[in-house]
C-alpha cells in the first residue's frame, strides 16, 4: 500500500512538471543498455573460465613450427586452481559443443519473444528473459561439481539459459519502437546494443582478475549471475512497456512521444507474416546480420582461447588482451550513433543510405556520388573488419602487433550498430520485435557454427589452423556485406500499418499501396 501511494503521487506530481532530469525514454535507453551489459557478462564469462576449467594440453604431441615460445613459463599460465580436482578432460571440439550450446536454446526463444513482447508489452518479456539467465548462470559451479564435470551437463545447463536469454533483443526492440524517435534511433539505438562490447570488455576483464586472485573460476560465475538478478529488481521498478503505462512521465514527453511516433498503432495489429518473410530489404538485413554475428562471435568466443594457446598469455593478461577491442569497438559504435543521427537530422543523408552506409563504413563518401561509385567505395571499404583479423593472424608471436590488429577490426565493427542493428525499427516500428526476432535469429545461428568450426579447426592449437577459421570469416563479412548494400532499405515497409497507408493513398488519389517509398536517394 505504501508503494502504491507513492507511485500515485509521482503520478499526481508528473502533471505538473517532470520530476527527472533524464527524460524517461532516456531511462529506458540507459536500462537496456544495462541489461545487454548483463546479458553478455553472462554470456562470455564461459569463454575465459573454460580456459582455465581445462586440462592443459600437451602441446609436444602435436608440435607447431611457428608457436610462440615463452622464456618465463610462469607468465604463460595461471596459477594452479584451489581445486585442482575440478580440471576436465575437454577436447577442443568438445569445448566448441559447450560454448555453442548457449546458440541452441538463445535461437529457439527468439521469435516467441518478439510475439510476447509484441502483445504484452516489452517490459517482462526484457526482464523475465535476464532473471532466468541470472539464476542458471548463479547455479553453474554447482552443477558442473555435482555432476563432476559431465560435459553434456553443462550443454544441457547453457542450452537452458539461451532459452532466457533469446528473448532479450527482441523485447528491447519492442521497447525501443514504443519509445525512441526516428531521429534518435541511432543514438539511443547504439547506447543499447552497444553493451555487447561493454558486456565482453566487463566479462574479459573482471572474469580474468577474480580467476587470477582467487584461483577458483566458479567465482565470475556467482558475481555476475548475481548483478543480473540485482538489475532485474531496478528495471520492474523503474521502467514500463510503452510511455502511457508509465506513472511519472511529464506530459510534456507523453505528448511529444505521442506526436513524433505517430507510425506506432496502440491497437494489436495482426502479424502479417507472408509480407515480412517476403520482403527483400528484411532478408538483407538477415544477411548483414549473419556477417556481423559470424564474426563478433568468432571473436567473443574463441578470442580468449587463441591468447592463451597461440599467444601463451596468463589469465591475467587474457583478459586484458581481450577487452580492448570490444573498448574501441564500444567507442567507434558511440561516435557513429551521434553521427549518424546528426546527418539524419540535417538531410546529408538519407535513412537508407546512412544504414548502409555505417554498416559498410571504411571511407568518407559524398551523397553526390552516382548510385555506381557508392558501391565501388562500400565494396572496398567491407574488408574493413575482416582483413584485420586476417592479418592479426600473420603477426607472429608479437602480442602488441596483434592485438592491435584485432582491436581495429573490431573497431571497423562498432559502425554496424547504427547501420543493420537498428535496421528492423526503420522497416516497421509496429512489428519490430518479430523482425528482430527472425533477424537476430537466423544471425544466432552462426553462434551455433562458427564455435564449433573454431574448435574443430584449431584441434592442434596451431597458428596454421586459427589462419583458416579468419580466413573464413573474411569471406563470410563480404559476401553478406555485399547482399545488403544492394537489397537494404531504410524506409518504413507498407505492411507496418497497410491501414494508415491505404487511407493515406485514398486521400492522394492512389490506387495502390507502394511495396517501397520513392523518395529514397540512393539504395
Amino acid at each position: 500500500m505504501f508503494a502504491k501511494k507513492i507511485l500515485h503521487n509521482l503520478k499526481v506530481s508528473s502533471h505538473k512538471k517532470n520530476l527527472f532530469i533524464i527524460p524517461q525514454r532516456y531511462v529506458l535507453g540507459i536500462m537496456g543498455f544495462l541489461a545487454i551489459v548483463n546479458a553478455y557478462t553472462m554470456r562470455v564469462t564461459l569463454n575465459i573460465a573454460i580456459t582455465e576449467m581445462v586440462i592443459p594440453v600437451n602441446e609436444s604431441i602435436h608440435p607447431d613450427p611457428e608457436a610462440c615460445v615463452v622464456e618465463d613459463d610462469s607468465s604463460s599460465h595461471s596459477d594452479k586452481p584451489l581445486h585442482p580436482e575440478h580440471l576436465y578432460p575437454w577436447d577442443r571440439e568438445t569445448q566448441g559443443i559447450i560454448l555453442s550450446s548457449f546458440y541452441w536454446g538463445y535461437l529457439i526463444t527468439h521469435l516467441p519473444g518478439g510475439i510476447l513482447a509484441e502483445r504484452f508489452g516489452g517490459k517482462y518479456t526484457l526482464g523475465l528473459g535476464i532473471l532466468s539467465t541470472a539464476v542458471f548462470t548463479l547455479i553453474t559451479p554447482t552443477v558442473i561439481h555435482l555432476s563432476d564435470g559431465k560435459w553434456q551437463v553443462l550443454v544441457a545447463l547453457r542450452v537452458i539459459e539461451g532459452l532466457g536469454e533469446g528473448t532479450t533483443y527482441p523485447a528491447i526492440n519492442t521497447l525501443l519502437a514504443q519509445w525512441v524517435p526516428l531521429h534518435e534511433r541511432a543514438k539511443i539505438g547504439s547506447l543499447v546494443y552497444a553493451g555487447g562490447q561493454i558486456g565482453t570488455v566487463l566479462s574479459n576483464l573482471v572474469s580474468g582478475a577474480l580467476i587470477q586472485a582467487t584461483n577458483d573460476w566458479s567465482s565470475v560465475f556467482y558475481v555476475f549471475g548475481g548483478i543480473g538478478v540485482l538489475w532485474f529488481v531496478l528495471f520492474t521498478l523503474i521502467c514500463y512497456s510503452t510511455p502511457e503505462d508509465h506513472p511519472f512521465i511529464s506530459d510534456e514527453e507523453k505528448s511529444y512521444l505521442k506526436k513524433e511516433l505517430d507510425n506506432v498503432s496502440k491497437e494489436k495489429l495482426p502479424i502479417p507474416w507472408v509480407a515480412i518473410l517476403t520482403s527483400i530489404p528484411l532478408w538483407a538485413l538477415v544477411c548483414a546480420q549473419v556477417g556481423h554475428d559470424w564474426g563478433f562471435y568468432t571473436m567473443v568466443t574463441d578470442l580468449p582461447t587463441y591468447f592463451k594457446d597461440v599467444l601463451k598469455s596468463n589469465i591475467g593478461e587474457n583478459g586484458v588482451w581481450s577487452s580492448l577491442p570490444y573498448i574501441v569497438m564500444w567507442t567507434v559504435s558511440m561516435v557513429s550513433g551521434y553521427l549518424c543521427d546528426w546527418l539524419i537530422r540535417k538531410n546529408y543523408m538519407t535513412v537508407t543510405f546512412s544504414r548502409k552506409f555505417f554498416t559498410t563504413l571504411g571511407e568518407c563518401v559524398h551523397m553526390e556520388w552516382k548510385k555506381y561509385d557508392f558501391y565501388r567505395i562500400a565494396l572496398a571499404a567491407s574488408v574493413g573488419p575482416a582483413i584485420f583479423l586476417v592479418l592479426a593472424s600473420y603477426s607472429g608471436c608479437d602480442r602488441v602487433l596483434s592485438v592491435s590488429m584485432f582491436t581495429i577490426g573490431m573497431g571497423f565493427m562498432g559502425t554496424f550498430y547504427c547501420g543493420m542493428k537498428v535496421n528492423a525499427l526503420d522497416l516497421s516500428p509496429n512489428f519490430a520485435g518479430t523482425l528482430m526476432a527472425i533477424v537476430n535469429g537466423v544471425g544466432a545461428i552462426t553462434g551455433i557454427i562458427s564455435p564449433y568450426i573454431a574448435g574443430s579447426l584449431t584441434a592442434n592449437h596451431t597458428k596454421a589452423e586459427w589462419r583458416i577459421v579468419f580466413w573464413i570469416s573474411f569471406a563470410i563479412f563480404n559476401v553478406t556485406n555485399l547482399i545488403y548494400l544492394f537489397f537494404a532499405s531504410g524506409e518504413e515497409q507498407w505492411w507496418n500499418n497497410p491501414k494508415r497507408n491505404a487511407v493515406d493513398n485514398a486521400e492522394k488519389g492512389e490506387n495502390s499501396i507502394p511495396m517501397e517509398s520513392k523518395n529514397e536517394q540512393i539504395q
